[in-house]
C-alpha cells in the first residue's frame, strides 16, 4: 500500500493516448501528483504540448518523444528559477493541443449584412460557405481562447469564428470596389478577399486559416424582385418592337379561337395602339408620332395577313374579315 501510494505521487509518462477529433485542447490529469524529473513526454503527429506554470505559458513541444529535464524545459526552468542540476520532481500543468485540420466547418449570415454597393447603394446581403482551420500557435491559443480548462472543443470556438467572418464580410464588400453583380458572378474573387482579411484575425487567436470559400451571395427578396424586373426590361429593349412581336405571335393562335380572325381584329388593333402609345410615352413621343407608328403597323399587318393567306395558314374568309377590320381601323 505504501509503495503504491508513493508511485501515484510521481508521473513518469505523459501522453494523450486517445484524442477525440472534436476536442481541441486537453489537460493531462495531474491532480496532486508531481512530474518526475527525467519523465517521458510523447507528442503524437497532429498534436502539440504546452507546459503552463501557475497560469504562465512555458515550453511548447511538437511531435516527438522527449525526456523532461532542465535542458528540454528551458522556459519552465527559468520561471521556476531552477539551476541546471535540478533533479527534484516538479508540478506543472501540461496541455495537449489537437493541431489536425478542422475541415467542413460551415458559416453563414444569420442576419443580413448591410454594405454599400456601386449599383444599388446600401443593400443587405446574405451569404454562406465553408472554411477550415487548425491550431498553429498553442501558447497564443491558450492565452486568447482556451485558458485554464480541462478540455476545449471546436463547437465552443465556432460561434466566435463565424462572428469574425461576418464582420470581415462587410469589409470585403466595402473595400473590394467590385459591384454586387460582379461579385456574385465571381465568388472565387470574394473567397480570396475574405481569406486575405481573415488570416490575420485567425492568427491573433493562434489559428491558421487553411481554406475559406463563398458558396452563395443573395439579396433580400424585395431587392431581388426589383433586380429581376430591371433585367427583364433590359431583355425586352425596344417596347414597340416587343409589342409587334407579341401581336405577330398572337395571330395564328387567334385564328384557332372562337370568332377567328374577325374577333381578333378589334383586339389586335386596340392592343397595338395601346402598345404603340405606351412605347411613345416611354420615349417622350408626341401623339402624332403614335398615329404615324400605328399606321405603319396596320400596313405591316395587312402584309402579314396576305403572307399567311398565301401560305395557307388562314382561310380566304378569315383573311377578308381581318383585312376589313384592319382597314376600318386604319381609315377610321
Amino acid at each position: 500500500m505504501i509503495m503504491s501510494f508513493i508511485r501515484k505521487q510521481f508521473i513518469d509518462v505523459i501522453q494523450w493516448e486517445s484524442p477525440d477529433e472534436h476536442t481541441l485542447v486537453w489537460r493531462f490529469p495531474i491532480a496532486d501528483q508531481e512530474i518526475q524529473n527525467g519523465a517521458s513526454l510523447t507528442v503524437r503527429e497532429s498534436q502539440m504540448a504546452l507546459f503552463v506554470d501557475e497560469g504562465k505559458t512555458a515550453d511548447v513541444f511538437s511531435a516527438g518523444r522527449y525526456t523532461l529535464n532542465t535542458q528540454t524545459l528551458p522556459v519552465l526552468t527559468n520561471l521556476k528559477n531552477w539551476d541546471k542540476l535540478f533533479q527534484s520532481p516538479f508540478k506543472s500543468d501540461v496541455y495537449f493541443f489537437n493541431t489536425r485540420q478542422q475541415i467542413g466547418k460551415r458559416w453563414g449570415t444569420a442576419q443580413p449584412v448591410t454594405v454599400r454597393d456601386a449599383d444599388f447603394g446600401v443593400v443587405q446581403l446574405r451569404s454562406f460557405g465553408m472554411y477550415s482551420y487548425r491550431i498553429a500557435d498553442p501558447a497564443q491559443f491558450f492565452k486568447e481562447i482556451s485558458g485554464v480548462v480541462e478540455s476545449y472543443t471546436g463547437e465552443q470556438l465556432e460561434a466566435q469564428l463565424k462572428n469574425i467572418a461576418m464582420t470581415q464580410l462587410a469589409a470585403a464588400f466595402g473595400t473590394s470596389g467590385v459591384p454586387f453583380l460582379d461579385m456574385a458572378a465571381n465568388q472565387v474573387l470574394l473567397s480570396q478577399k475574405m481569406t486575405e482579411l481573415l488570416k490575420p484575425e485567425f492568427a491573433k487567436l493562434g489559428l491558421a486559416l487553411e481554406n475559406f470559400t463563398v458558396e452563395s451571395i443573395t439579396l433580400p427578396e424585395n431587392v431581388q424582385q426589383a433586380l429581376d424586373a430591371r433585367m427583364s426590361m433590359n431583355v425586352i429593349g425596344d417596347m414597340s418592337r416587343y409589342t409587334q412581336y407579341q401581336t405577330a405571335t398572337a395571330i395564328p393562335m387567334a385564328a384557332q379561337n372562337e370568332g377567328g380572325m374577325a374577333g381578333m381584329g378589334v383586339g389586335m388593333g386596340a392592343g397595338v395602339a395601346f402598345g404603340q402609345a405606351m412605347a411613345g410615352a416611354m420615349a417622350g413621343a408626341q401623339p402624332q408620332a403614335v398615329s404615324s407608328a400605328a399606321a405603319q403597323d396596320h400596313q405591316a399587318k395587312l402584309t402579314q395577313l396576305k403572307t399567311m393567306l398565301d401560305n395557307g395558314l388562314i382561310s380566304q374568309a378569315d383573311y377578308d374579315s381581318a383585312k376589313a377590320e384592319v382597314l376600318k381601323q386604319l381609315i377610321g
